[in-house]
């Protein structure tokens, strides 16, 4: 329904992922596991349990939360932050290509000079011994 049908102005439609980050977020806020309900009223309240439930079960598969037994129902912590969530992201789309080397050479060539020095320095990092 919209403005003229119901005199409230329509919810802003999130972009992909948002929700995702912004249910993360909550987590990282949270004290320890918490349940859906928690995630839900942290979030304004506004959104349907069940897609609360949809977006946790989401990043469940995305290994980016773990849920625990709690009586009848669940609890969730956090296993990733922002960042991880969209490396994770990256490497889905990369897994799904049957050419590796093209996509990465491709992406890389496609970088920003200073985003490829950036990429460039952490590889090194990680390539050091001891660390």
């Amino acid at each position: 329904m919209d403005q003229e049908r119901t005199g409230r102005p329509r919810a802003r439609r999130r972009g992909q992922g948002e929700l995702e980050v912004q249910v993360l977020s909550a987590l990282r806020q949270a004290p320890g596991p918490v349940d859906t309900a928690w995630v839900r009223e942290r979030l304004g309240g506004d959104l349907a349990y069940t897609t609360v439930i949809t977006i946790l079960t989401r990043l469940l598969a995305k290994d980016a939360v773990v849920r625990e037994k709690a009586g009848r129902s669940f609890v969730w912590s956090p296993t990733a932050d922002e960042a991880g969530l969209a490396a994770l992201r990256m490497r889905r789309v990369l897994d799904g290509e049957s050419d590796r080397q093209a996509v990465l050479a491709s992406f890389v060539t496609s970088l920003p000079p200073g985003d490829e020095r950036m990429l460039r320095e952490l590889l090194e990092r990680a390539e050091e011994p001891g660390e």
